[in-house]
């Protein structure tokens, strides 16, 4: 694989967004690359690709477009309130902590997000729209979890465009004979020689050239290899469709029981090996227990790899039940606000899954589904197809169609077959009671006659209609559930859906992989999911979403300097 004419100053081990972003930025320093992969080409960009491609911003030039007043010192006060760093020990040896990396990760991400992280991805050609999304509104608390404001900026091409604009480099580097891929090729062993990382040894796949990008592939294996570099850099993803090991660490005790029925946010190649690996060659790993499934998970109609799961994106006018019918409290009973309050809810009845019922009109307003390929006009850069699928009245064409034949929705005309239909897809036997049901929606409805009330989620509603993007494009006009003039009415069953690792391998700033005495092991980096997007936990225990790429980015960034300067 090292002919004389190629033998590389680095091996990148794992061609997502992280390992595009190091390779991007150490050919920018004159260096050889070698990135291997275990899937073919159609793959590149991992899981990046299939994003919606959100990132977070703070006080932006579309924040301050759209009336939002942000400030890096509010941003950090979230961050900190979000992630509820705990795990902070002394000094920078066995006794620091696993937090001790993370957040410095954390503080150092903040204010990249405030200050250079646009102009570096508009210099790319990265643009956003000029809407501004507000994801994860929080618990309630002014220093506890969530965004205080709008942060949410989406990328004019979602997530394929986040990879092009460092695909296309890369590439370009390639042809200039800096950069090397070797496709299906997977590492099985990190090569250590007298404490320092010198190469990767591992297995050649059988070719599937051709096969669509996200399709499970064969693990047949044809051939072995073994190469060696200055510098080794493991940006392999996550653990999110590998749950055994997501079970494994799965924090009971701060979450609830181990979901039974889970459903894959990610395709079936992010499968954690390199943990292992990289744990085997000496690297720390740190906060296993901290991971970011999601609750409004449902099943794809039209899979692309096993157990396809798509993430509703909701505003915050669905009524949500538990699996019994009662109604979740709070601001986690309002959805998009506090992800890890809601989860808490859900599996404290004993069940996996929870329901969302709402209006037509609520759904037509407020329901945007995650992934590039699920917003076609966003992905294709469409101005007249985005006009027509957010303006026109109707859903978009993507929710109608899983509205049509997703096996997770009901549609009725009253709330009586619209509860009969619930019954028979509920699971483990449960049986919703109509009239339980319907107290709760009356309850409810009275709550909307005025632009004040008592109900949490109500007054969620007005605070959201006050952001100008909410009002025009992602929160429905306040109305009763049960006024027909709003239906059909709808019901959606949600799954635990599995999405990003929270916690990984440590690193320090240059992301270089951390010893468990707090040594640097020489040769070694990590960036992205398997460095827990930095440090080996910049996000804590939460995260406030448009933070997932960013950190790709920002760790991927980080390493490919480091080895530039190597």
């Amino acid at each position: 694989m090292t002919e004389n004419d190629f033998t590389p100053d680095a091996i990148v081990v794992g061609a997502g967004l992280a390992g595009l972003v190091a390779t991007f930025e150490a050919t920018r320093a004159g260096k050889k690359v070698l990135v291997l992969d275990q899937e073919n080409r159609e793959n590149l960009g991992g899981q990046a690709w299939w994003s919606l491609g959100g990132l977070f911003l703070v006080d932006s030039p579309e924040q301050r477009r759209m009336g939002v007043k942000d400030s890096r010192e509010l941003a950090w006060q979230d961050w900190q309130g979000s992630a509820a760093f705990d795990r902070i020990g002394e000094g920078e040896g066995p006794d620091r902590g696993e937090d001790h990396w993370g957040s410095r990760w954390a503080r150092a991400y903040v204010d990249f997000a405030a200050g250079e992280k646009r102009d570096y991805l508009r210099a790319l050609g990265l643009k956003s729209l000029t809407f501004v999304g507000w994801a994860e509104r929080g618990d309630g608390s002014a220093s506890g979890h969530g965004n205080s404001v709008p942060r949410f900026h989406l990328t004019w091409g979602t997530g394929p465009e986040v990879v092009r604009v460092f695909l296309e480099p890369v590439e370009q580097a390639e042809e200039r004979g800096l950069v090397r891929f070797a496709f299906r090729h997977r590492v099985d062993e990190l090569l250590i020689e007298d404490g320092r990382c010198v190469g990767v040894r591992g297995s050649v796949l059988e070719p599937n050239d051709g096969q669509p990008r996200g399709e499970a592939s064969s693990r047949e294996v044809v051939d072995e290899f073994e190469v060696r570099a200055p510098a080794v850099l493991v940006s392999s993803g996550g653990i999110g469709h590998n749950f055994e090991l997501m079970r494994a660490n799965w924090p009971t005790e701060r979450v609830g029981p181990v979901p039974e029925h889970m459903i894959a946010g990610v395709p079936a190649h992010v499968d954690g090996r390199m943990l292992a690996i990289s744990e085997s060659a000496g690297a720390n790993l740190v906060n296993r227990d901290r991971m970011w499934a999601y609750v409004e998970g449902i099943h794809n109609w039209d899979p692309v790899w096993p157990n396809h799961a798509i993430r509703i994106l909701p505003g915050p006018s669905s009524m949500w039940f538990d699996a019994d019918g009662n109604r979740l409290t709070g601001m986690s009973g309002v959805p998009g606000a506090d992800s890890i309050g809601s989860m808490k809810q859900v599996l404290a009845t004993g069940a996996d899954y929870s329901w969302f019922v709402l209006t037509q009109s609520i759904i037509e307003k407020e329901f945007a589904l995650s992934g590039s390929e699920q917003n076609p006009d966003w992905t294709g850069k469409d101005v007249r197809l985005m006009l027509k699928e957010r303006l026109a009245k109707g859903a978009t064409s993507p929710v109608e169609a899983f509205k049509e034949h997703g096996e997770d929705f009901v549609v009725a005309d009253n709330l009586d077959d619209l509860v009969a239909g619930m019954n028979r897809i509920a699971r483990g036997g449960r049986v919703l009671d109509v009239e339980h049901l319907r107290r709760q929606v009356e309850d409810r409805d009275r709550q909307v006659d005025n632009p004040f009330c008592k109900d949490a989620q109500v007054m969620a509603i007005h605070n959201a209609r006050r952001d100008r993007t909410g009002k025009i494009m992602r929160v429905a006009r306040p109305h009763r559930i049960l006024d027909p003039a709003h239906g059909p009415l709808i019901a959606v069953r949600l799954n635990i859906l599995s999405r990003k690792t929270l916690g990984g391998i440590e690193t320090n700033l240059d992301s270089q992989v951390v010893r468990p005495d707090g040594s640097v092991l020489p040769g070694l980096y990590a960036a992205g999911e398997v460095a827990g997007f930095g440090g080996g936990g910049v996000h804590g225990y939460n995260a406030l979403e448009g933070t997932f790429l960013g950190g790709c980015i920002f760790s991927g960034r980080a390493a490919g300097r480091a080895i530039g300067r190597g």
